[in-house]
């Protein structure tokens, strides 16, 4: 069951990349007022007297904020790449992440690397390749592949650090205060109200921001961080889907058969999870 709140957040992350290349607004704006959104949304729920007693005092509080620094790279690099390259090279540099788990995971959690682990990764990360090639790949998306990268790095911390605090927090509060922290760092450089682009703000605020992190943190409360990191190799299938449908980028015959070979893997990962 734990596993199908990750399935679930990395759904719902998948179709962000189209969301983003349609609001038509700076990053930084975007990121911004989509999270003032969230943190109306789940203010409001946090003020519920169910929820006020979860959140903790103030010296715990320090470990969301941590997350918060770490998200904030993740979504900025993230969101960049969405804008200097196409949605699948953007998906697939930022799902290096898993890879960069299965090393800091018995370092910092102490999770054993199985062979099935291995043979897992391997396996979805010779369709993220694959996948890869079947995308137009020119020097001026290299800024763009880069930021991809720095966004699946943050995305690896991400996942070992939730990893550790998820089970010591409730999600909606951990979602919330990691929010609150990217909004306050953000605000020094908002000079505009793009209201043309308030849709996207909504529906950033409320799926991309509230939703699928607070199924994706209650999911990590049961499953490893290895585990994990693996199903959000299907995110790039998903987010190709999304682009074909609502942006016209038409994947070639390698992307079919990698995503054949992440959806295999991750077969794989649901089935040792059972």
């Amino acid at each position: 069951m734990a596993s199908i709140y990750i399935l679930l957040a990395i759904f719902l992350w998948s179709s962000l990349g189209v969301v983003v290349r349609l609001s038509g607004v700076a990053i930084h704006i975007l990121i911004f007022y989509s999270l003032v959104v969230a943190l109306i949304v789940q203010g409001i729920i946090l003020s519920l007297k169910n929820y006020r007693k979860e959140i903790p005092e103030i010296k715990k509080l320090k470990y969301p904020m941590i997350l918060g620094l770490f998200s904030l790279l993740n979504t900025f690099t993230y969101f960049y790449a969405f804008k200097h390259t196409t949605i699948a090279n953007a998906v697939l540099t930022h799902y290096t992440a898993p890879v960069i788990v299965a090393f800091l995971a018995p370092l910092f959690l102490r999770e054993i690397i199985t062979r099935r682990i291995i043979f897992v990764i391997v396996i979805a990360s010779i369709g993220l390749w694959i996948m890869l090639d079947g995308f137009s790949f020119k020097e001026n998306q290299m800024g763009g592949i880069m930021a991809g990268l720095a966004s699946g790095l943050a995305y690896a911390i991400i996942i070992i650090f939730a990893r550790i605090q998820a089970r010591n927090f409730n999600p909606l509060v951990l979602t919330f205060f990691s929010n609150a922290v990217i909004a306050v760092l953000l605000t020094p450089f908002i000079r505009e109200v793009p209201l043309n682009a308030l849709w996207s703000f909504l529906v950033i605020g409320i799926v991309h921001s509230t939703i699928a992190p607070i199924l994706y943190y209650k999911g990590l409360q049961y499953v490893t961080a290895n585990r994990a990191s693996v199903l959000g190799y299907l995110e790039p299938v998903s987010a190709i889907i999304f682009s074909m449908l609502f942006l016209n980028e038409q994947p070639e015959i390698n992307s079919i058969i990698g995503g054949m070979l992440i959806i295999f893997s991750g077969y794989l990962t649901l089935k040792k999870g059972r």
